[in-house]
């Protein structure tokens, strides 16, 4: 049976403040590999996040939002948070620059998409399109001038399913997402210009 795909009209997105931060912790609560993370991965040193897995990223993300920075964005329908989208300048995940394969090409300052997760029922359904649209949106109207994505390429995606929290290469090119780099069999760098 194919899932009903949503249209945007039926989804609102919303930037994560301590308004939206306990749907966010009521979505990041359910089974599955993203539990514990948090979405620190790329805001920390492997060592920090290994030694902070749980509670404490848990904490780390709070500290982030009551600080006023906003770590993403949600997605709502029908009232309930479904799904997630990390979207943020790319200085705020150092850990990027520590990657062989995701290190910076080059100077331009650059917003970066590092994780996605959507609720189990709302898979396949068209959210991700939504999700990528509505953070081009959240960072054009925060003055962003380019936004990069790390996503897989297919066949790895197809292989490793789970490494697939940052997208697949084919979904970024359908909504207009260009490579610029390429250090890895794996998983390339992808930019997206903003127009004026």
């Amino acid at each position: 049976m194919t899932a009903t795909k949503l249209s945007p009209e039926e989804v609102a997105i919303r930037p994560v403040t301590l308004a939206e931060w306990p749907d966010m912790q009521a979505l990041f609560d359910e089974p599955g590999p993203h539990r514990g993370c948090w979405c620190m991965y790329w805001r920390l040193r492997r060592a920090d996040f290994n030694a902070r897995y749980g509670q404490p990223l848990r904490q780390a993300m709070a500290e982030i939002i009551r600080a006023g920075r906003v770590p993403g964005i949600l997605a709502y329908h029908q009232g309930r948070a479904v799904g997630w989208c990390s979207i943020a300048p790319r200085d705020e995940f150092p850990s990027l620059d520590r990657s062989p394969t995701l290190k910076r090409v080059d100077d331009e300052p650059v917003w970066s998409i590092v994780c996605f997760f959507i609720t189990r029922p709302y898979r396949h359904r068209g959210l991700l399109d939504i999700l990528i649209a509505g953070a081009i949106a959240f960072a054009r109207q925060n003055g962003a001038r380019t936004i990069e994505a790390y996503p897989l390429l297919p066949e790895k995606a197809a292989a490793q399913p789970y490494e697939r929290y940052m997208g697949v290469q084919t979904t970024f090119e359908r909504l207009g997402f260009r490579e610029v780099a390429r250090r890895s069999p794996r998983r390339l760098i992808m930019r997206y210009p903003i127009a004026d």
